[in-house]
C-alpha cells in the first residue's frame, strides 16, 4: 500500500516486525463487574493460558451507566478482588487493578485523582459527546491526557466499523500531546474498532509515542482478536521496541506511573 518497502527491501532495511510471540500483557479488560462476561479469575486464567505474565482489568467507570460502569464504593472493592486474585495467581502473572474511566466533556475524568491514586492502571476513552467540534473534541482529549494517572488513551477516534465514524479529532495534536506528557495510545483490536489506524500508528511510532495493542475482551474468547491489533500494527511497521505490551511487567507498571 505504499512505495517505501520495495525501496527498503532493496537495501536491505526492512523491520522485524512485532509478532504474537513479543506479546506479553493484554492491558485494556473487562469483566460482569460491568459489561463483560466473565469474572476476574476467569479472565486473568485465560490470559495466562495464552502464556501472557500480565492483565488489567479495566472495567467501565460510572458513567457509563449504558455499560454497568462502577461507583467509587464498587471500583474500590472490585480493586480489594483484584489484588486477592493477582495474590491467589502465583509469581509468574500479574493482575493490574485498572478502569477505563470515562473522558468526560471538559477533559476531566470520571474518577477523583484520590481514588485514580489507587489503581494499577488507567485508560482513558471517551464514550459520549461525539458531535462536539474537531477543537473542542481535541482540547477534551489534551486536557485528558494531562492527568498524571493516565497511562493510556483508549480507543482515541472512537470509530466503530460499518456503525460509526471517527468523531472530528486533530491527529497530530494529540500525537504532539502524548510526546509531551508520556502517555500511550492505544491500538484496540477489537474487530469493529482497529483503533487507532495503521497510518495513525506509523505517525506515533515515527514521534516516539508507545502504541499499546488491547484487545478491549468482554469475555476470554475476545482474547483471540489480538491478531487483528497485531495485523494492523503489522501494516504500520510496528517492531516490539515501539509497543507497550511487549514490556516485561515491571516496567509496564512503571510506565508514567505517578511519583
Amino acid at each position: 500500500e505504499g512505495a517505501e518497502a520495495i525501496d527498503r527491501a532493496d537495501a536491505g532495511s526492512l523491520p522485524t516486525l512485532i509478532h504474537i510471540d513479543d506479546y506479553n500483557a493484554d492491558l485494556h479488560s473487562h469483566t460482569h463487574a460491568s459489561d463483560g462476561a466473565n469474572t476476574i479469575e476467569e479472565m486473568a486464567e485465560a490470559a495466562r493460558a495464552r502464556g501472557y505474565e500480565c492483565l488489567a482489568i479495566c472495567d467501565h467507570s460510572r458513567s457509563s451507566g449504558q455499560a454497568g460502569g462502577l461507583s467509587v464504593e464498587r471500583l474500590l472493592e472490585q480493586i480489594d478482588q483484584v489484588r486477592a486474585v493477582n495474590d491467589s495467581m502465583g509469581d509468574d502473572f500479574t493482575v493490574l487493578a485498572g478502569s477505563e474511566v470515562d473522558i468526560l466533556r471538559d477533559g476531566k475524568l470520571d474518577y477523583p485523582n484520590e481514588v485514580l491514586a489507587q489503581l494499577d492502571w488507567v485508560v482513558a476513552s471517551v464514550h459520549s459527546n461525539f458531535n462536539l467540534s474537531e477543537a473542542a473534541q481535541t482540547e477534551r482529549f489534551l486536557a485528558a491526557m494531562e492527568n498524571p494517572y493516565v497511562r493510556v488513551v483508549g480507543h482515541p477516534t472512537g470509530r466503530l466499523l460499518s456503525r460509526r465514524d471517527p468523531y472530528p479529532l486533530d491527529i497530530a495534536a494529540l500525537i504532539a500531546k502524548a510526546v509531551d506528557t508520556g502517555v500511550a495510545l492505544e491500538l484496540n483490536s477489537a474487530p469493529d474498532r482497529l483503533d487507532l489506524k495503521a497510518e495513525y500508528c506509523a505517525m506515533a511510532r515515527d514521534a516516539g509515542v508507545p502504541i499499546s495493542i488491547n484487545t478491549d475482551a468482554h469475555r476470554r474468547e475476545s482474547f483471540e482478536s489480538i491478531r487483528y491489533g497485531l495485523a494492523t500494527a503489522r501494516r504500520a511497521w510496528l517492531e516490539p521496541k515501539h509497543v507497550l505490551n511487549t514490556w516485561s511487567v515491571e516496567d509496564i507498571r512503571a510506565f508514567r506511573a505517578p511519583a
